[in-house]
């Protein structure tokens, strides 16, 4: 396993990437390695992708509950 998999791995088990990216930016924000702009930026975009995502999570378990209510036993 090379060293990137094994990040991969294991970043995946604890955190999402875009909470990532967010937590990342966050700290780039307080040691100075970025504007207060970029930041807003950045966390806009991540506070809407989780919205999206959310969404569509919500309207694919209300798709799958409503497919079974129109089947029929035959």
């Amino acid at each position: 396993m090379s060293k990137q998999e094994f990040i991969d791995k294991v970043q995946s088990k604890w955190i999402s990437r875009k909470l990532f990216v967010f937590l990342i930016g966050s700290v780039a924000l307080f040691t100075g390695e970025l504007q207060g702009q970029d930041w807003v930026i950045v966390s806009s975009i991540y506070i809407s992708l989780e919205g999206v995502t959310s969404i569509a999570e919500r309207m694919i378990k209300a798709r799958q509950g409503n497919s079974g209510i129109n089947q029929t036993v035959e």
